[in-house]
């Protein structure tokens, strides 16, 4: 296309197809896989489930015959179990604790914090009860579905406020089993605050926390781990600080795990309270609650809320900067490090809990100065975890959805079990439809207009396209002076190895191969690696490159003549929007790509090339061209139509370099194909055998 002016081409109908490029080509193997027909897709959605969801448990359950032990214990353990086990290391830990936000922008946002906080090893997180927006419906900005989010798209430990304040015990029973079924395992039990001055009783509703405890116990049994609030100068309604420890104790007694403090801010207030705790017979872990005061506005509000005095020595200081958020948020930071200093030293704080008013900065500020964010680099496995209970013996995933895990697990959010060990014959998954790319948890992080500023406010032609997926791998700004910092198939930053081939797409990405997905070739290298590690400490990790890319249509056709001279090394598919599909890889059979080998464990392999999936995958892929791309411009702009384009006649292609210990052919396969594309018309394009 023509740089200069926008040149828009329909597709067309009457194009060669892919059965005659590879008849021209000589390639033998043509192949639309049978079972992933729109009829096998039809009788297998069927069977696993009327709504067109799927379960996918007959499949899984094929694919879970390998019961490999799991890389990471805490995946296995409850919340009580895993504080048991901290404490009894003499570990200190911390935990973090949000509120719903009001707007479906304010949800998104809350998950990318979820993404980055989550970097720093919280034990858990706990979500708030707001009675006053409907907290557990459906609606993303309810308790309910914060909280589910974070539990299934974010992977961290939650746990779920919930009050008996104007709820029935049927209702707060609807709640409790929709919060199991969505995974949620964790409940903070409160009375909650009355809507008035005052508490008002009402007929068979639960009066105090200490009843919710117990209609919990009794209605779910143990599935639950419970947590219930402390004061540690004594509830602001109790006849005195002595009646309140005693409703302490009946809270634990009808069996709570834990306690969380309210507020405080001296640690001789903590530590009074926690020995009065022992004294009357209360054992469990008992956390305290910090708040680094980063505002003046906040510290009276969440002082009103509840009713605690502030020390005149802190007063005398925030005075005189009312005004000035910037200085009373340093000297809250600093504040807050000695109270955790005191504790810490203490001996009988076993580990942290903060209360984050939705804002970052505070927190980890502090808890870097106490030496407890702590960003390991190692993942216990390749990609990113769910915590849902039904996912922990997941170890293998297709590949395809590397950097877009939250859409994999909505898809695959019906299945009853997950592969363990191996993916399994490729007959068997199923995944649900995506039709929704707008829910909180699947849409860009960043705005249109930012997205604009980066992908362009208008595109004269492929070679505009061709730039902005330049742009995103050098981290350069564009000719705006904006940097491209996310994709629609990728919307975090780059992975740390893509470093190693970074020149190397750099080139193929400048001529029109706009890779999606990749990995470069590992072959023996530590667990602990920096880059390319996953998974426990004294192991080996193995990859086979791996290059998945969409391109032009008579990019597809010299691919296909040049991969006949890579037939026994590279195993590839090539398919267009409408499904149609070349391939050389055996039919229905996985290509495990990525493995590891670890002290006392079986191989295992949590990376996977797998047939079948790539073809719901590349509805997925190709629908994000329109979907998350495409309709940022008006319905009949040259630059809608640029993207449709592509997106109407560009091939999604994957390529996998069987030989892991030698160096990646990958990079060569595409050089050929270019040369190729390069001799003159009336040159032979036939490639020779090597």
């Amino acid at each position: 296309m023509d740089p200069g002016g926008a040149r828009v081409l329909a597709a067309g109908p009457h194009s060669p197809s892919l059965r005659m490029w590879a008849s021209k080509a000589g390639i033998s193997r043509y192949s639309v896989p049978p079972s992933i027909s729109s009829r096998t897709w039809a009788t297998m959605n069927e069977t696993r489930g009327s709504s067109g969801s799927s379960s996918g448990s007959e499949g899984s359950k094929d694919s879970s015959r390998c019961s490999t032990p799991g890389l990471d214990p805490e995946r296995h353990e409850r919340l009580r179990e895993k504080m048991r086990r901290r404490m009894e290391a003499g570990d200190k830990w911390f935990s973090l604790e949000f509120f719903p936000p009001r707007t479906a922008e304010g949800a998104a946002n809350l998950l990318a914090m979820f993404d980055e906080m989550a970097a720093g090893g919280p034990l858990f997180i706990d979500v708030t009860w707001h009675p006053a927006g409907n907290p557990g419906s459906d609606k993303e900005t309810s308790s309910m579905m914060i909280a589910s989010t974070a539990v299934n798209y974010c992977g961290l430990e939650t746990m779920l406020h919930m009050s008996c304040c104007q709820q029935s015990p049927e209702e707060i029973t609807g709640h409790l089993n929709k919060a199991k079924q969505l995974g949620i395992k964790n409940i903070l039990a409160l009375r909650g605050d009355p809507t008035g001055d005052q508490w008002d009783a009402e007929d068979g509703a639960f009066d105090y926390a200490t009843d919710m405890v117990k209609h919990i116990r009794r209605e779910f049994g143990d599935y639950f781990d419970i947590c219930v609030a402390g004061y540690p100068k004594g509830h602001p309604e109790a006849g005195s600080f002595e009646e309140d420890l005693r409703h302490l104790k009946e809270k634990v007694s009808a069996g709570a795990d834990f306690i969380i403090t309210q507020l405080f801010f001296e640690a001789d207030t903590f530590l009074h309270f926690v020995k009065a705790c022992k004294e009357i017979g209360i054992t469990c872990p008992i956390l305290p609650g910090i708040f680094p005061i980063q505002s003046y506005s906040s510290m009276r509000q969440l002082v009103k809320l509840s009713k605690l005095e502030v020390p005149q020595e802190i007063k005398d200081v925030i005075e005189p900067i009312k005004d000035n958020d910037a200085a009373i948020c340093s000297y809250g930071i600093e504040l807050a490090v000695n109270l955790c200093q005191e504790l810490l030293a203490s001996g009988v704080v076993p580990g942290l809990h903060f209360y984050t008013l939705n804002r970052k900065m505070a927190t980890t500020m502090v808890l870097k100065r106490l030496g407890m964010w702590n960003e390991d680099p190692r993942r216990p496995l390749p990609w990113a975890i769910s915590a849902h209970p039904k996912r922990r013996e997941e170890d293998v995933r297709p590949i395809f959805w590397a950097s877009r895990p939250k859409s994999y697990i909505y898809r695959t959010q019906d299945w009853n079990e997950f592969p363990n060990g191996r993916w399994g014959n490729s007959s068997s998954p199923a995944f649900g439809e995506l039709k929704n790319y707008y829910l909180f948890y699947l849409k860009s992080k960043c705005p249109r207009q930012e997205l604009l500023k980066m992908w362009g406010e208008e595109l004269s032609s492929e070679e505009s396209v061709f730039e902005v997926f330049e742009r995103y791998l050098s981290g350069e700004p564009n000719q705006h002076g904006y940097k491209v910092t996310c994709l629609p198939w990728n919307d975090e930053p780059l992975a740390a190895e893509t470093s190693l081939m970074k020149e190397q797409l750099l080139r193929v990405n400048r001529l029109g191969i706009l890779t999606i997905n990749s990995q470069p070739n590992v072959n023996g290298k530590p667990s602990s690696d920096p880059i390319v590690g996953w998974g426990p400490s004294g192991g080996y990790v193995f990859q086979k490159a791996y290059l998945e890319f969409f391109t032009s249509r008579e990019t597809a056709q010299a691919l296909l003549q040049v991969l006949k001279k890579y037939e026994l090394r590279v195993n590839y598919h090539i398919v267009d929007v409408k499904g149609e599909n070349i391939t050389n890889a055996p039919e229905l059979q996985p290509n495990a790509v990525t493995w590891g080998i670890f002290p006392g464990r079986e191989i295992i392999q949590p990376t996977v090339v797998d047939p079948i999936s790539f073809m719901f995958w590349k509805d997925e892929a190709f629908a994000l061209w329109i979907e998350q791309w495409g309709k940022l411009y008006d319905e009949e702009s040259p630059s809608r139509m640029i993207i449709r384009y592509i997106h109407d006649n560009y091939f999604l292609v994957n390529l996998v370099d069987n030989e892991f210990p030698q160096d990646n052919c990958l990079w060569q396969v595409v050089e050929d194909a270019f040369e190729l594309l390069s001799r003159p018309a009336g040159r032979s394009r036939e490639v020779e055998a090597p």
